[in-house]
């Protein structure tokens, strides 16, 4: 074989082996890349990579802007549930002392309405700490496949009737066919309910339900209605628990939906809320 031909065949060789190296790499980088995105999907940031390459510095780098971004929403979080929290306990426990107050220095008071006032108050607080316990302390999901279809029939069985008394519709409407979720049965007709109920103390006299997949094949459920619609001052509190507008609301319903989402990997958020309709979608992954 001739100076040229070996010359050939060593460049030859050279090329391959560069573009195999690159396969190689590129298919390590892909799936690299593949394992941060399903790692951030879950909230699970338990990834470091050592090796000071440009594309590892950036996914360190994505890591960081997550991480905070986290601990800024935790402490917004948490701003929100203290001040709703220490303005429920303080509500309850002010006029408690003041009354106990009068009960002990006024000679001509009705003991009796006092401490019959007292005891509701108190009584009130401890609603309030069950509330904050149930919300603190909800289960983890048994998750198994469910059909949509079925499990919205069986909302639909539970629910229609009352709907129907208070002279409203519950319908539903699939948009896509045979639609499946791996949840938790019970804590998905938990969260839908609350959403049907919530229609209905808001003055809605039509609820329909619909399910379809979206672009990423996604499951999503919305529940809409034509009741009152949410202010949007309060659009952005109506998760945060204990928050509630309503005279007899604990202020968990919603709040405790979403977590039950987020735990099935998903979320509950409020799409719309218009003087033409209000929707709220459960979103499965």
């Amino acid at each position: 074989m001739s100076t040229w031909q070996w010359i050939g065949v060593v460049l030859v060789a050279v090329v391959a082996a560069a573009l195999l190296t690159r396969y190689v790499v590129r298919r390590k980088d892909t799936k690299k890349v593949s394992f941060v995105m399903d790692a951030l999907e879950d909230g699970e940031l338990n990834f470091y990579f050592r090796k000071k390459t440009p594309l590892n510095k950036a996914l360190n780098r994505i890591k960081g802007i997550y991480e905070r971004r986290n601990a800024i929403n935790e402490e917004t979080s948490w701003s929100k549930l203290f001040r709703v929290m220490t303005h429920e306990i303080m509500n309850t426990i002010a006029p408690i002392a003041s009354l106990s107050d009068t009960l002990l220095e006024a000679e001509e008071v009705d003991v009796k309405t006092g401490l019959e006032t007292i005891s509701t108050a108190s009584k009130d607080l401890i609603r309030f700490v069950e509330s904050y316990r149930s919300f603190t302390q909800s289960a983890q999901p048994i998750r198994k496949a469910v059909m949509v279809d079925e499990l919205m029939e069986r909302v639909l069985r539970l629910n229609k009737a009352k709907i129907t008394e208070q002279g409203a519709t519950l319908s539903y409407y699939p948009k896509a066919k045979d639609l499946l979720v791996y949840a938790d049965e019970g804590q998905i007709m938990l969260v839908v309910n609350n959403l049907i109920k919530n229609a209905v103390q808001a003055g809605a006299n039509a609820i329909s339900i619909t399910a379809d997949l979206d672009t990423e094949d996604q499951t999503i459920i919305r529940v809409a209605n034509n009741g009152k619609a949410i202010p949007i001052a309060k659009q952005e509190e109506i998760f945060v628990p204990f928050y509630t507008t309503k005279p007899n609301g604990t202020g968990i319903g919603l709040s405790l939906s979403r977590q039950i989402m987020i735990k099935h990997h998903g979320t509950l958020k409020l799409e719309q809320s218009d003087e033409k309709m209000t929707v709220f979608a459960m979103m499965f992954k």
